[in-house]
């Protein structure tokens, strides 16, 4: 594997990317926090299941739905612009969730049939979706900032700052609800977008002017669904990528809804709980791993890669009733997981021609996080009702039952070992495909980005439509306009 050159993010533009990568973690911390404290403080309250279960599922929907119509406004508007109103708006929605919450009486948030009960949900699910936009502008900034040499390891800094919002937000709600309730999230909540947007107001992203031709016009007034399409179907073997990563986030789905039923078979809830969060801490150490190493001069090879140890180790591990073989399986699917989807973001950085990015990005985020919630709803009764019992005292458990074990808990093992094999399988034919051969070629051959060195950085060239960008790069903070 060909090292990358270190990225330096102390000069330059990726300066301004450290910058831009501190704001997303601080404002996606503060967001998922309010969605997992919204779950536990429904649950709190009304003592119902399906309440917190909708609530999962209005951020899942929204997100499949709103992806490619904020890929859209990513690309037809500055990014800074872009993270700046997707802030502010997020602050608006909590203000009048804090409204709602102080106005309606306390008892109307104690049943969850409750009119006020959802208003207020609905609003703190919008402000939480009007972040998104952010994730799909960071991966963007990072083809504008950082030198086509380097991005592989800034991406597993993007994959770092996802770890590491997965591995305090659970703690950060859990507490505020716990000591304050609601009232205290959103007062945290609010308190930190206002310093977020204080911040980003003192970085200066030096980015094309946009210029939107009719076409582009009419599209960012709406979602560019065909135009995304025809894009992305023009780059030989990039809609195969997207559709294989959707088909993993869809077995993956059914991973996700039975991990914790299978988890506390084999231990008690506060050992399961430190667990996953020792767990959630080697999506960190991937990240910074990359970020260290970077991912080669073959990053679909090493995706493909990376997707074989993740499905061979979730094949295995059910195998035997073991916590020390779950544990050992998911650390390494934990650890390669950032390698795979930074793999993914860099290729997408190479073949998509950056004025474009957004609508790529917010395409596959919307194909990909579709797929997730749809397994989730179907493999848990299919378990539950079929997998199960079969594996109890049906047909299953008479054939393999005296090796693999039967009951509930062999029930979902099961399951896994079916997934895993068919994740398995899929990846090993992805390797075998002309789709593999054509986007291998198209990244080998794609003209970057010429290399930035040095200090100052320049912009990556405008496409037609895109005004030249300055020729100089102002320093990052403050907003003095220094030229260097």
């Amino acid at each position: 594997m060909t090292a990358s050159p270190a990225l330096d993010l102390r000069s330059g533009t990726q300066r301004v990317f450290a910058h831009l990568l501190a704001s997303n973690l601080l404002v996606g911390v503060t967001n998922y926090t309010v969605w997992f404290a919204l779950t536990f403080w429904m649950f709190l309250q009304t003592g119902s299941v399906f309440g917190t279960g909708l609530v999962a599922g209005i951020f899942l929907v929204a997100t499949a739905a709103t992806g490619i119509w904020f890929g859209s406004l990513v690309d037809h508007h500055r990014k800074h612009t872009v993270m700046q109103a997707s802030a502010i708006a997020s602050a608006v929605l909590y203000a009048l969730a804090s409204a709602v919450l102080l106005l309606a009486p306390a008892s109307s948030f104690t049943t969850v049939a409750s009119v006020p009960l959802w208003v207020f949900t609905v609003l703190l699910m919008l402000g939480v979706i009007a972040g998104n936009p952010r994730s799909i502008a960071l991966p963007t900034c990072v083809t504008l900032l950082v030198p086509a040499d380097r991005r592989d390891r800034a991406n597993g800094l993007v994959g770092t700052v996802t770890g590491v919002s997965m591995l305090v937000t659970s703690v950060i709600s859990g507490l505020l609800v716990a000591y304050g309730g609601m009232t205290a999230v959103l007062v945290v909540a609010l308190a930190v977008l206002a310093l977020a947007v204080v911040h980003l107001s003192r970085v200066h992203v030096p980015e094309p002017q946009v210029v939107t031709s009719g076409d582009d016009d009419a599209a960012a007034r709406g979602v560019d669904l065909r135009g995304t399409v025809t894009l992305v179907r023009g780059v030989p073997g990039l809609l195969p990528l997207i559709l294989f990563s959707c088909f993993n986030n869809f077995l993956g789905g059914g991973f996700m809804a039975l991990m914790d039923p299978y988890g506390l078979s084999l231990m008690s809830v506060q050992a399961w709980g430190l667990l996953w969060g020792g767990l959630s801490a080697l999506l960190v150490v991937g990240g910074l791993l990359v970020a260290r190493v970077g991912l080669g001069s073959r990053p679909i090879r090493l995706l493909l890669l990376a997707n074989v140890v993740m499905w061979a180790g979730t094949m295995l591990f059910p195998l035997v009733s073991s916590i020390l073989t779950m544990t050992v399986a998911m650390a390494a699917f934990m650890l390669v997981m950032p390698f795979a989807e930074a793999a993914e973001q860099t290729v997408l950085q190479r073949v998509v021609p950056y004025e474009r990015q957004g609508r790529v990005f917010g395409f596959a985020q919307s194909v990909e996080q579709a797929a997730s919630p749809l397994t989730a709803f179907l493999i848990a009764p299919l378990t539950q009702f079929l997998v199960i019992p079969w594996m109890t005292d049906g047909a299953g458990a008479a054939a393999v039952g005296s090796w693999f074990g039967t009951g509930t808990a062999r029930g979902i093992a099961l399951v896994f070992v079916v997934t895993g094999a068919i994740g398995l399988v899929t990846v090993l034919l992805a390797f075998l495909s002309p789709a593999y051969r054509r986007l291998s070629a198209a990244y080998a051959t794609s003209d970057a980005p010429a290399p930035v060195t040095g200090d100052p950085a320049p912009v990556p060239p405008p496409a037609p439509g895109v005004a030249a960008a300055p020729t100089g790069v102002e320093e990052v903070v403050g907003g003095t306009g220094q030229g260097r």
